[in-house]
């Protein structure tokens, strides 16, 4: 079994309301932990209005890490912040469709937001 890539969240601050989260490596049990507290901390230290998580750099996400998007989201809501899944790969789009979850972490509008 390989180990998982080590995972590293940048935050970028766009403009006084919107914030940026750039994850790169895997998302995984192991370190996911890392990715929720960064955007759980945003969410109460600057409360923007929209929160976008810039996929990108992903290269793997378990089932934790679907958890972790899914909590995002929720704290997002809970926040009245818009989050935005963007760049997504497309295994990450299978991935989210696969699972029925889609829907819940990519908003009608926006489904199209996803690397070329």
């Amino acid at each position: 079994m390989v180990a998982p890539e080590y995972l590293t969240c940048t935050t970028v601050l766009v403009d006084d309301t919107t914030a940026c989260v750039v994850p790169s490596g895997d998302l995984t049990f192991d370190n996911g932990g890392l990715l929720r507290d960064v955007v759980v901390d945003l969410l109460a230290t600057l409360r923007p209005t929209r929160l976008h998580v810039d996929c990108a750099g992903l290269a793997f996400c378990d089932s934790f890490g679907l958890s972790v998007l899914l909590g995002a989201r929720r704290a997002a809501d809970e926040a009245t912040t818009t989050l935005l899944l963007d760049n997504r790969p497309p295994w990450l789009d299978r991935l989210l469709q696969r699972t029925g979850t889609y829907h819940h972490l990519v908003p009608d509008d926006v489904g199209e937001r996803r690397a070329g």
